[in-house]
C-alpha cells in the first residue's frame, strides 16, 4: 500500500506547478491589464479593460458609460486621442479617460477604434412613441424656426456615423442628453465647436426627445 506520505512531495510539486503557471497567464501581453505597456494588444485592452465599463463588446449596460459597439473609428480615435492630451474634459472624461488614455500609444488608439467599428451595434429600445416621433422629425428636418439643422445631415440618415460625427442610433438616451448638455452649457469639449451652436438653440424638450429618438433607432434603421 502506498502511504500518505509518500503523495505530499507530488501534490506539492504539482500545485507550484500550477501556481507557476496561473501567474505566468496573468503577466502574459495576451491577459494583460497594463496600460503602460506597449506591447498589449488593443483587443486586450479592450476584454481586459474597457469592457468593465463598455462591456465585452462594446455594448456598455449602464447609461453612464457609451456604447461603442459599431462606433465610426475615426470618432473613436478623436475622442481617445482628446481624453489623452486632456482636450476632452467634461465629467465623464475627466474622471475616468484620462488616467486610462494617458499612456495608449497612437497604435493602440487606432487598434481600438478598429475593434469597437467592427463589434454588432446596440439594439435600439423605444421608450415613448410620441416623444421619439418629436425628436424624429428634428433629427430628420432640423427646426428652421430655431436655426436647428437637421441631425442627419452629420450623423446620418439612420444615426449610424459619418466620418468623425459619431453614430448615435441605440445609444443611451441618458448619455446623450447629458453630452448635449456639456455642448449647450459647457466648453468642456472644444472639439465639438459646430454642436455647440447647434445645442445652444435646442430647448430642454427638444434634448429629451431627440435623446430617446436615437436610443430608439435599431440597427439598419
Amino acid at each position: 500500500m502506498i502511504a500518505f506520505s509518500s503523495l505530499r512531495p507530488v501534490a506539492g510539486a504539482t500545485l507550484a506547478l500550477m501556481v507557476a503557471a496561473s501567474l505566468a497567464a496573468c503577466s502574459s501581453v495576451e491577459r494583460s491589464r497594463s496600460l503602460s505597456d506597449a506591447n498589449v494588444s488593443a483587443r486586450t485592452i479592450a476584454t481586459q479593460v474597457c469592457s468593465n465599463c463598455h462591456g465585452m463588446q462594446g455594448v456598455s449596460t449602464s447609461p453612464n458609460f457609451p456604447h461603442l459597439a459599431a462606433q465610426s473609428p475615426s470618432y473613436l480615435e478623436a475622442q481617445l486621442r482628446a481624453f489623452r492630451s486632456h482636450g476632452r474634459a467634461d465629467p465623464a472624461g475627466f474622471e475616468y479617460m484620462w488616467g486610462l488614455s494617458a499612456r495608449l500609444t497612437d497604435q493602440q488608439i487606432a487598434g481600438l477604434s478598429a475593434y469597437y467599428a467592427q463589434q454588432p451595434p446596440a439594439a435600439g429600445r423605444s421608450s415613448n412613441a410620441a416623444l421619439e416621433q418629436r425628436g424624429q422629425a428634428i433629427f430628420a428636418n432640423g427646426d428652421s424656426g430655431k436655426g436647428v439643422p437637421a441631425c442627419a445631415s452629420c450623423h446620418g440618415a439612420h444615426g449610424e456615423g459619418v466620418g468623425t460625427f459619431p453614430r448615435l442610433a441605440g445609444q443611451h438616451a441618458d448619455y446623450v442628453s447629458k453630452q448635449l448638455a456639456v455642448f449647450q452649457r459647457t466648453d468642456q469639449r472644444p472639439e465639438g465647436a459646430i454642436m455647440k451652436t447647434v445645442a445652444h438653440a435646442l430647448s430642454h424638450d427638444d434634448i429629451v426627445c431627440l435623446s430617446l429618438y436615437v436610443a430608439s433607432i435599431k440597427p439598419g434603421g
